[in-house]
């Protein structure tokens, strides 16, 4: 069964009432790829009865937000698999045509600023009625953030948007947690006491909290984009920790935004839970005869294999939402779900991707956790590998081997992106060529110099060169005609139009690559790209750095992936 999504629905289960109603800007896919649907189901195995409100109609008379009356606990509010802000507007600041989150791929069917706009209708329509927001719009708009959009810093999602309660990252461990405290309603207490929530609170609250770090002010960020600049670093930090204890408290005119600390990191064990619920694996049937939903079409057949990113990349914000500790699914776990897909109606044999953030992380981790436990770099990859990082490929090849195993599979395809830099002595990549590729392995260098990938915190491109030559090697010695796929981006903070010149010399002139992935950078909130974007300098060193902000100069940075001479 589907969660419900109606009135009828939720009759024909025979309830009278609903504790949990989740919005979501997203259509409604019972899969363990798409958040409200892990959110449902692990509440649902709490013993709740719970309800999806799919893109409500915010236009109209509401009738959406009020078809299914109040819940007897919380709202629980997300803008979706991607910030509805991402989601809407390309990097020159156009509309985007097609949502791929919607059936048929139509556009139109959540606001911006989704999780702002439900929360403050359902606030209004049920004032007494808690509203608990999460998924990644909220997580990394859960302090002062640049906003690309308007070009301004924004208060945090909090305050913005006046929800009770912001649970932010992944959400296995913290939304049992919230659910547990909130069974005889809302127990202000003891959900303030919960990891990785954040609240609003006054400052007699903020004064007793022992273990706090006090962040610059919304107010100075503003005035000082220094202070903007010192409060990401705090931030980057803390959630990059292995044991956090700091509660981190900014001020917002005269309120306190107050950020638990994150959880540690999730076992293999509550990993596996999550993606063995039971979910139907497919869209609601309320979208038949609408057209395909796209998000849905690129995943159906793949399998996700752990969770987490230590890349630590400046653009991206895998760290800030899943963390930079990884934990893997078991072998168990991932084989289940590979033979459910094997059962699917329209599966031919070729899984589209065994992967994850980073396709080869998977079981890496220190090989002396105390070490981890002091350690406060952002990426473990970046100036150089850490020398405590197990960096051993074996027990994936060893997965890899299982599921070509499996009866059904003809092909199962890597087509996450591979990190390269974290290559060790095995075969892992003439593994991936001859068993593992479509005919086209994707990687991603981002740039060719050294300055800007420095800000990156990227490799050098000598290594990406390296890798070329020895994909081309594999290639030739088994008599393959695939192709390596590299990504770039144009406009990242420091980069310069010689620096992009000097890219395409390289990458179109001398290695003769015809270039499909590239992207002109959008900076994204919580990232370390994004506050260099709008300070013009590196939080962690003060260098100023030059940035191509309007979009003409955007343009021209980006239309050097395509000059030949």
């Amino acid at each position: 069964m589907f969660l419900p999504t109606t009135i009828k629905e939720v009759r024909a289960l025979g309830w009278e009432s609903l504790d949990v109603i989740l919005f979501t800007g997203d259509a409604y896919i019972d899969h363990p790829s798409f958040g409200a649907a892990v959110v449902g189901r692990l509440l649902e195995a709490e013993g709740l009865r719970v309800a999806i409100v799919p893109q409500p109609n915010w236009r109209d008379d509401l009738r959406d937000f009020t078809k299914l009356g109040a819940p007897r606990l919380f709202f629980g509010v997300t803008a979706g698999a991607m910030d509805s802000m991402v989601n809407h507007y390309t990097a020159n600041l156009r509309l985007r045509s097609n949502d791929a989150y919607t059936a048929g791929g139509k556009a139109g069917f959540r606001p911006d600023r989704a999780v702002t706009v439900y929360t403050q209708i359902l606030k209004k329509l049920y004032p007494h009625i808690p509203v608990v927001i999460g998924g990644i719009e909220a997580s990394l708009r859960r302090l002062t953030h640049y906003d690309y959009w308007s070009n301004s810093l924004h208060h945090s999602i909090l305050a913005e948007s006046g929800a009770d309660l912001l649970m932010y990252g992944m959400g296995e461990r913290v939304v049992r947690e919230v659910a547990k405290a909130m069974r005889n309603g809302y127990n202000a207490k003891l959900l303030r006491k919960i990891r990785q929530v954040g609240f609003v609170a006054d400052r007699e609250y903020v004064d007793r909290i022992e273990d706090k770090i006090t962040l610059h002010s919304f107010e100075e960020c503003c005035r000082n984009p220094k202070a903007f600049g010192e409060n990401f670093v705090t931030e980057e930090l803390q959630s990059n920790l292995l044991n956090p204890t700091a509660t981190l408290v900014e001020c917002t005119g005269d309120r306190y935004v107050v950020i638990n600390p994150p959880n540690t990191d999730i076992t293999t064990e509550e990993l596996d839970h999550s993606f063995d619920l039971p979910y139907e694996r497919a869209p609601h049937p309320r979208y038949r005869g609408k057209g395909d939903i796209p998000a849905w079409e690129m995943i159906k057949h793949s399998v996700n294999i752990h969770r987490g990113c230590f890349g630590g990349c400046s653009f991206c914000t895998i760290s800030a939402h899943q963390g930079k500790f990884i934990t893997s699914r078991s072998e168990k776990s991932i084989l289940q779900e590979v033979e459910a897909i094997t059962r699917m109606p329209d599966f031919r044999g070729y899984l589209s991707d065994v992967g994850a953030p980073s396709a080869n992380m998977y079981r890496m981790k220190g090989r002396d956790r105390s070490l981890c436990a002091k350690c406060r770099r952002p990426s473990c990859l970046h100036p150089k590998m850490c020398p405590n990082l197990d960096n051993d490929h074996r027990p994936l090849l060893a997965l890899y081997e299982k599921i070509r195993a499996v009866k059904g599979v003809k092909k199962a395809f890597v087509g996450s992106g591979i990190r390269y830099d974290l290559f060790d002595r095995s075969n892992y990549l003439e593994t991936v060529i001859k068993h593992h590729t479509s005919g086209r392995l994707k990687v991603a260098p981002e740039h060719t110099e050294d300055r800007v990938l420095k800000l990156m915190r990227k490799p050098s491109f000598e290594m990406f060169e390296r890798l070329n030559a020895d994909f081309r090697a594999v290639c030739r010695r088994e008599g393959l005609n695939f192709q390596l796929i590299p990504y770039f981006i144009s406009s990242h903070p420091g980069c310069t139009e010689q620096d992009m010149r000097s890219l395409s010399q390289k990458v179109l002139g001398r290695l003769h690559f015809n270039l499909e992935q590239v992207q002109d950078l959008t900076p994204t909130p919580m990232t370390l790209s994004s506050v260099m974007f709008y300070t013009g300098e590196n939080p962690y060193t003060g260098e100023r750095l030059y940035v191509a902000r309007n979009q003409e100069d955007k343009k021209r940075q980006k239309s050097y992936f395509f000059r030949k001479k």
